[in-house]
């Protein structure tokens, strides 16, 4: 039976991606909006999908950011924010799905009706 992550342990999972987002990814500081859910009431992850041995701690990191950054970037962003979680927070690498979606800047209001990256 998956175990709940503890409030603190989901707090520091949550303060890695954001760092990473910003020190990889080039996110700016303080656009940090997070959803965090975790447990099997919640999540379906096949625990063996592609070969790889996932525990029933296992998670997925969902983020939605501006179209426009290379494959190489990407890549470095996966191996960093699991290289990451694993070092300050006990994460396995395996328990870590990264899926990125990419949208136009157009498609961004971030309050107030208007779509502020829109020049």
């Amino acid at each position: 039976m998956p175990q709940t992550i503890t409030t603190r342990r989901r707090e520091l999972i949550a303060d890695v991606v954001y760092q990473t987002l910003v020190e990889v990814l080039d996110v700016p500081v303080g656009d940090r909006f997070q959803v965090i859910a975790h447990g099997s009431n919640v999540l379906r992850i096949d625990p063996h999908y592609l070969g790889i041995d996932r525990s029933p701690e296992a998670f997925i990191v969902d983020i939605t950011l501006n179209a426009g950054r290379s494959t190489d970037l990407k890549q470095r962003f996966y191996a960093e924010l699991v290289a990451r979680l694993h070092d300050q927070v006990d994460v396995r690498p395996q328990d870590v799905t990264i899926a990125l979606t990419e949208i136009p800047k157009e498609n961004w209001s971030f309050g107030n009706g208007v779509a502020q990256y829109v020049t």
